[in-house]
């Protein structure tokens, strides 16, 4: 059972952690084209967001009344470290390179991580590896194409 937890935390943390850092980043270049803001929203998304999801699986798994205290803890801490170790990758290239090829680097690094974790984890649960990576990426797609509108928009109005 707390190989469940492993995979619980890790599944959560690394998806949680590439799609909401490269939302934020998309959406911080595009409204502030500032290198030290992405930086600086990437530090924040990997410490405040890493506490905020380990501690919404912790409070998940203890409301379904299914765990031990050491399941709940082992998602807990799975979740924080994974999410942590997602969104602190995308700190290179931000530091190694301009901010657009940042950006750009960083979604192909994203959607890289993204696909091959959707395609095991498919695979591994029988299911057709293609359509579970589609609607996986469908969804990062969206939220990568939103933020920056959004950013885009922040910056038209406010900026």
């Amino acid at each position: 059972m707390l190989k469940h937890s492993i995979t619980v935390g890790f599944s959560f943390g690394l998806t949680s952690g590439i799609i909401t850092t490269l939302g934020l980043m998309v959406g911080l270049s595009a409204g502030t084209h500032s290198k030290l803001a992405v930086i600086g929203g990437i530090l924040t998304i990997a410490i405040a967001d890493a506490f905020s999801d380990a501690l919404g699986i912790h409070v998940s798994e203890e409301s379904e009344n299914r765990h031990t205290n050491k399941q709940i803890w082992v998602s807990t801490l799975a979740t924080f470290f994974s999410k942590f170790f997602f969104a602190l990758i995308f700190l290179m290239p931000v530091l190694l390179f301009n901010l657009s090829t940042a950006i750009a680097v960083s979604i192909a690094l994203g959607l890289a991580v993204l696909c091959i974790f959707s395609w095991r984890m498919a695979r591994k649960q029988g299911k057709r590896p293609w359509k579970v990576v589609a609607e996986h990426l469908t969804i990062v797609l969206i939220v990568i194409m939103t933020t920056y509108f959004v950013g885009s928009w922040v910056s038209f109005v406010f900026g």
